[in-house]
């Protein structure tokens, strides 16, 4: 596969416990596709973990990997959210979120201690997780004239595009989504057909 629109994520959520000094960090890694997601989730595990002490968290995700961020959740500057970012880095994940909740056993562990139960808490729940490789996709919209349905349909059927909506009119329009490395070719065919207007809505 191309590497240059493909990207490794999680198929499912997984889990990983680690013990330090009486405290517990539970690690829960899942896939997630935007902020509105993260939210969701980081809402979610604050109740099912209503009380614990912290929910430190790392997410990155995007076309580029450009989107990420990390908290500490009150913890001290750089000993949570960083070291379990670090765990997405290094196995080159993307469309990922790693929440460690923290129950605190008593026992301050310090700087270095923190980051290692952060870090090691979080490459449980990788250790166990089954990544796959997944293709960045353009969801694209075509309008035409109903008169050259057949011209558009045989170009979508020869380049395998998934449809996701159709408005069939006078004007139609479809809406498809497509691998990203044949968006370039697909666009330049389509755009061959008489009045046919090609937009690239978005990339996921």
């Amino acid at each position: 596969m191309d590497s240059k629109d493909t990207y490794r994520t999680l198929k499912q959520i997984s889990k990983g416990v680690y013990r330090e000094k009486g405290s517990k960090f539970i690690a829960i890694a899942l896939p997630v596709y935007s902020e509105f997601e993260v939210n969701e989730q980081l809402k979610s595990i604050r109740r099912e973990y209503h009380d614990a002490s912290h929910w430190c968290y790392a997410f990155r995700f995007g076309n580029n990997k450009l989107i990420f961020r990390f908290n500490d959740d009150g913890e001290p500057s750089g000993t949570a959210g960083k070291p379990i970012f670090g765990q997405i880095l290094s196995n080159d994940l993307n469309n990922v979120l790693i929440i460690v909740v923290r129950y605190f056993g008593g026992t301050r562990l310090g700087v270095s201690g923190l980051i290692n139960a952060y870090r090691t808490a979080a490459k449980e729940a990788l250790s166990t997780a089954e990544i796959i490789e997944k293709t960045i996709d353009d969801i694209c919209r075509i309008d035409f004239d109903y008169q050259y349905m057949n011209d558009v349909q045989k170009i979508l059927k020869e380049i395998k595009v998934t449809q996701q909506s159709q408005n069939y009119d006078k004007r139609c329009s479809i809406v498809f989504r497509i691998r990203k490395n044949k968006t370039d070719e697909i666009i330049s065919r389509l755009k061959k057909i008489n009045n046919a207007t090609v937009e690239l809505l978005e990339t996921l």
